[in-house]
């Protein structure tokens, strides 16, 4: 089956069913700028103020948007958490550190509207995907680094107090020079963009960006999810990033996938309970002290998509997918430009590069007649 069927069930339903409060487009800083929002979803009032979940979208540091949040996709509003999905300036607008700048800028608006929103300020925790994990990551192991705590609500603090990465990139000197990963060497890859030059020309700054340099004893505890087939970020990168937090001291707990790749993999029935009970036990009203441990567990990857398939629904053609996600409209779309789960586009990115073509959507099978558009 054309898995170009799926986009429309996917992109419009939601394990979620009951509908969350939610403020959208709310500005974290003065600036202006169009990325400077966020969205807050919020859990029926309850006595006590809700737990968060600041979800930080992937994309390469080139797109992605927080319209794409994947808790909101599952059920954390009915089980009592508020969920905050941040937009950040993309490499095309500003280089690091500017990314991470502006996702400690939004943690420090949350803690000081808290009280507003019936949120605790207490009970922050932070999760992201790719380039969403790595910005989470290291949010992660800077909540002591006020030098990146840049702009408005100073006297808020920036840290979490746990922290989820998915298969984000973590030390990018050692990403480039991994066999089969070297492209990323390249002037023009993502992580050239972000740095403003390649690794081997920005060196300082691979350091700064790179989680791993700032960890200490008193970080947050980690949970760490990756595919041992990831074609896009090395495995090695989580390996990387579970050794230093580890030989810290700290709380970390590193899941490998074996047969996933980059988010495609990840439906397996262990991998949501898990998240579950890494987020209930570290933001738990009840602060329990719980004993630092570091610990790897691993699973098989999962062939079960993530939504029903809609086998009945007419595919659209390639210039209807090129009108709904080819932004820059060069014909073709990238992986930042998909706003639908990251699974359904490594399904349709056949030769793995990164983009979706025409050819890839003809090779999948024939497109309607322009009658049916």
């Amino acid at each position: 089956m054309n898995p170009f069927r799926l986009i429309p069930l996917l992109l419009a339903t939601s394990v979620a069913t009951a509908a969350p409060t939610s403020h959208r487009d709310l500005p974290y800083t003065k600036s202006g700028h169009e990325r400077h929002t966020l969205d807050l979803h919020l859990p029926e009032k309850s006595e006590k103020p809700a737990p968060l979940i600041i979800w930080i979208h992937g994309g390469g540091w080139q797109g992605g948007s927080k319209e794409n949040c994947q808790p909101l996709r599952q059920d954390w509003i009915q089980r009592g958490y508020a969920i905050a999905s941040i937009n950040y300036r993309l490499s095309s607008h500003a280089i690091f550190p500017a990314q991470i700048e502006d996702c400690k800028a939004a943690i420090r608006w949350l803690r000081a509207n808290a009280s507003t929103y019936h949120i605790d300020p207490s009970r922050f925790g932070v999760w992201g995907s790719s380039a969403g994990g790595h910005l989470a990551a290291l949010v992660g192991t800077t909540g002591d680094l006020k030098s990146l705590d840049v702009g408005e609500h100073l006297d808020q603090s920036s840290r979490v107090q746990a922290a989820c990465d998915y298969f984000g990139p973590t030390d990018f000197k050692a990403f480039v020079t991994h066999p089969g990963y070297q492209k990323h060497a390249s002037p023009t890859s993502p992580e050239s963009l972000l740095l403003g030059g390649t690794v081997q020309e920005k060196p300082e700054k691979a350091t700064l960006a790179n989680p791993i340099t700032h960890v200490t004893p008193d970080d947050p505890p980690f949970l760490i999810v990756h595919g041992d087939q990831d074609p896009v970020v090395p495995h090695q990168q989580s390996e990387l990033l579970y050794e230093s937090l580890k030989t810290a001291g700290l709380s970390v707990h590193f899941h490998t996938i074996h047969g996933a790749g980059h988010g495609n993999g990840f439906n397996g029935p262990e991998i949501l309970p898990m998240v579950r009970s890494f987020f209930d036990l570290h933001l738990s009203a009840e602060k329990k002290p719980v004993a630092p441990s570091a610990r790897t567990t691993n699973s098989k990857a999962s062939t079960t998509p993530s939504r029903p398939q809609a086998t009945d629904r007419q595919a659209p053609t390639f210039d209807q997918i090129l009108t709904r996600f080819d932004t820059n409209q060069d014909g073709k779309i990238t992986r930042a430009e998909f706003r639908g789960p990251l699974p359904l586009f490594d399904r349709l990115d056949t030769n793995h590069d990164g983009t979706v073509t025409r050819e890839e959507h003809q090779r999948l099978g024939p497109s309607p007649s322009p009658d049916n558009r």
